[in-house]
């Protein structure tokens, strides 16, 4: 399960989880047994896929300098009154134990590993947990998102082989309520929310229309009708000779008549003309999607000993 930042996850973050509230640069203190210590402040939170907090990533200023580094959500005691985030029982030792965060990372099993490694050793009590984690809608906190945990965790001191590769089981964070789990008393302004399905669209290409034109030939008649002269000359044998007077220089080659002759010849051509319109358009046509998905909802256990008087009021 990978993590992500809120604000990368979810944007409007503080109007949709927090009523607007914005937890980064909220103060982080350590509750010591000599008094409060500054840790640092709230740089970002991280989400699982889920939208559960998962973790706090503090900037621990001067405390530690410059290092940036993961609380987890279930060692976090919200007090919304001084505006201030606790930790039980860390030591500035621990913090420079821990392994330094950057945006840059991916968090993989063994990084979270060594994180939870520094945790485990804090051996102030805690308040049992009633729930094992929190969404994102849920919390007045910003949060950071978690990873899958692997099988049969090894320590980091050893060197493992990088083609080993660990098989997922549980959720870890399922499995280390004490570091991921949240409650009514250390987390007064985590509310409990259910899931709902929201409904959006979006647009995305589903493939495209190309119009070309391409040439096609054929063979053509045309037939005009053409008329053309022609030159017709009558000899006539005359009966019976008859005797006429012969002009002086009778019996002479020579241009005797003349006539010019025209014929019509066929004026044949191409021109373009049209002889289709083509119109490119697009319509839209509705239809509706159906989804149906499992929704969740969180419900409080209240564990009750001995015979106390308890008033449930639900508003």
């Amino acid at each position: 399960m990978a993590l992500f930042k809120i604000d990368d996850r979810y944007p409007d973050y503080k109007e949709r989880f927090a009523d607007g509230d914005n937890i980064m640069g909220v103060n982080v203190y350590a509750r010591t047994r000599s008094g409060d210590d500054k840790v640092g402040n709230v740089d970002t939170v991280l989400v699982d896929e889920a939208g559960r907090i998962r973790y706090l990533v503090v900037d621990t200023g001067f405390w530690v300098f410059g290092k940036r580094v993961l609380l987890p959500i279930g060692r976090c005691i919200d007090d919304p009154e001084s505006d201030r985030i606790y930790v039980a029982d860390l030591t500035k030792d621990q913090v420079q134990n821990l392994p330094e965060y950057s945006d840059e990372m991916v968090l993989d099993y063994d990084y979270e590993e060594r994180v939870r490694s520094v945790y485990r050793m804090a051996s102030a009590e805690r308040t049992a947990p009633v729930e094992m984690s929190v969404p994102v809608e849920q919390a007045g906190i910003k949060g950071y998102a978690a990873q899958t945990v692997a099988k049969s965790p090894i320590p980091p001191e050893i060197n493992q082989p990088a083609a080993i590769e660990r098989e997922p089981e549980v959720n870890v964070y399922d499995r280390e309520p004490e570091l991921y789990a949240t409650n009514d008393d250390n987390h007064r302004r985590i509310r409990l929310y259910e899931e709902r399905l929201v409904a959006d669209k979006h647009r995305e290409k589903t493939g495209e229309i190309k119009v070309s034109k391409h040439i096609e030939t054929e063979q053509a008649e045309a037939s005009v009708p053409v008329q053309k002269e022609k030159v017709v000359i009558e000899i006539e044998s005359v009966a019976g000779a008859t005797q006429v007077n012969t002009p002086a220089g009778s019996f002479q080659a020579g241009k005797v008549a003349e006539m010019d002759v025209y014929e019509e010849q066929a004026d044949i051509r191409k021109e373009p003309v049209v002889r289709q319109e083509v119109t490119i358009r697009k319509e839209t046509e509705q239809d509706v999607v159906k989804v149906r998905e499992t929704l969740r909802r969180e419900e409080l256990d209240v564990h009750q000993e001995g015979h106390p008087d308890v008033d449930n009021r639900t508003r």
